[in-house]
């Protein structure tokens, strides 16, 4: 058995596991449950405060030489994993009233189609289920991850030119001009 590590020494290792995440704080902990408890679980969860499931996931890790992962199938699967064709389709009806930012300066993309006309072109046209499309504030979502903008389409402002300095933009009002 080894000795047991004096108190500066146990707290060194907390601070430094907790400064970790994940797969590599796992490794960490197996290495030192190695060390300092000769491999002894329950001992590690004495002296360092380590739950008994994450040590053995780390000396798994430790033994398959690869991490596990942390939550494996949790959560909603993405719509575009359970509608493979959506993206495509989305983007065949959107794509036609579509145009770019008039001066070209960003490459965002504007569209007059808003989330639920998508939505509904979706059904009439592609034969869509209502219930298996996402609701209006995720196919808003979807269409910004797109990189397409649900705004009016901005038109170019022509510049006027000034002929002898004078700012032309502003109407100069006769007198016999009604207001």
């Amino acid at each position: 058995m080894l000795p047991r590590p004096d108190q500066k020494t146990i707290d060194t290792i907390k601070h430094a596991a907790s400064l970790l995440s994940g797969a590599a704080r796992r490794a960490f902990q197996a290495q030192a449950t190695l060390d300092h408890c000769n491999g002894n679980f329950s001992h590690a969860k004495t002296l360092f405060g380590w739950h008994q499931e994450t040590l053995s996931r780390a000396f798994l890790e430790r033994e398959q030489g690869e991490a596990i992962s942390d939550k494996p199938g949790r959560g909603r699967p993405k719509y575009t994993d359970m509608l493979p064709t959506l993206e495509i389709d989305i983007r065949s009806l959107v794509d036609p009233n579509t145009c770019t930012h008039p001066t070209f300066k960003t490459t965002f993309r504007y569209t007059r189609m808003t989330a639920k006309a998508v939505l509904e072109s979706l059904v009439k046209e592609k034969q869509y289920k209502k219930e298996e499309l996402p609701a209006e504030s995720t196919m808003r979502e979807l269409l910004g991850k797109r990189g397409y903008r649900l705004r009016r389409v901005q038109k170019t402002k022509v510049q006027k030119n000034s002929r002898d300095g004078r700012n032309l933009c502003q109407r100069q009002r006769s007198p016999f001009s009604q207001r």
